[in-house]
């Protein structure tokens, strides 16, 4: 899976690491499908992963294992690029919502429009807190700090960890990839794992995490930071992950699944933030990519989100818990 996820330029296959999902693989053992089970929906985790040209060939083949077993297969978190693969094998679409992605070849601290990044900067500077990177080679050093300040966001969020889409605390995952942390005083206050894609294409991150007595500012102020490093280094892209049910029509001749989605995201922000999600990463001047389930159609669909849900969370009773 290495071999695969190395030789191409995307980051979001790095979940593999986790461990929490099966791959199958071409017989040539060059591209994979990493995906879950929850009750008889198949859940495979994006696109397949390798050349495009194998592409149609791992989908078939998942299909193929999913009626082995009678199974409804699923597509989550798909882009629009490579959809007509799955249309081809007449697999229907909803959106789930939209990734924000910054161009890092035109960031800059300069400006007007970056004055509020300037700002965050200088708040993290006053309060006497530090960036860097350390590279995954230094990561195990420091695993017993990074787990103090991961427990410590889990409590004060009061919320279990998650996984499949999402990653969890995990020192032999952690310890694969760079960390980037902010201190102060010696004591890590703020970190986030970093996966940098092939190429300098992308890099994103995926756990970030933070003490309750870090400074006001230190996820801002990471970004920030992370922002510019990846622009000194010559990246393209910064995703930052998804902002569920974002950029739906409210149109009474839209989707139910659409209406739905569009009422949950103007009327659920009490309990789910969805709005407040989408304004914070809007303040980094993204660019929006939508995302979407591909599944067989019909009937399913609220039994197919419910497991989906129930897979990330960790079982159907965590699936409200924040």
């Amino acid at each position: 899976a290495g071999r695969v996820i190395n030789a191409q330029a995307s980051t979001f296959p790095n979940l593999a690491y986790l461990g929490d999902k099966a791959l199958l693989f071409n017989d040539a053992r060059t591209a994979f499908v990493m995906y879950g089970v929850q009750r008889r929906t198949w859940v495979a985790l994006g696109d397949p992963v390798g050349p495009a040209n194998h592409l149609p060939e791992l989908v078939r083949l998942f299909l193929e294992r999913c009626d082995d077993f009678g199974g409804a297969p699923v597509f989550y978190e798909v882009g629009e690029t490579h959809m007509h693969v799955d249309a081809d094998f007449g697999l229907t679409f909803v959106k789930l919502g939209e990734e924000a992605k910054v161009d890092l070849t035109t960031f800059t601290l300069g400006g007007g429009q970056a004055a509020k990044h300037r700002q965050a900067l200088r708040r993290l500077e006053k309060d006497g807190a530090r960036f860097r990177v350390v590279e995954a080679a230094g990561v195990h050093a420091m695993m017993d700090q990074l787990r103090a300040v991961s427990d410590d966001w889990l409590a004060e969020k009061a919320s279990a960890e998650k996984g499949f889409s999402l990653g969890f605390f995990d020192q032999a995952y952690l310890a694969r990839f760079p960390v980037a942390i902010v201190e102060r005083g010696g004591r890590i206050e703020a970190f986030a794992n970093l996966w940098l894609g092939s190429g300098k294409e992308e890099m994103s991150l995926d756990l970030m995490r933070y003490r309750r007595e870090a400074p006001r500012s230190v996820m801002e102020g990471l970004l920030v930071h992370l922002m510019r490093w990846g622009h000194e280094q010559g990246y393209h892209w910064f995703a930052l992950g998804m902002a569920p049910l974002s950029g739906f029509e409210s149109s009474p001749i839209a989707t139910v699944w659409n209406r739905l989605g569009a009422f949950l995201y103007e009327h659920g922000e009490s309990v789910y933030n969805f709005r407040g999600l989408r304004a914070y990463k809007d303040k980094f001047s993204p660019v929006w990519e939508p995302h979407y389930l591909a599944y067989p159609g019909g009937l399913r669909l609220p039994r197919i989100m419910a497991d989906v849900s129930a897979l990330v969370a960790g079982g159907y009773r965590q699936i409200f818990r924040r």
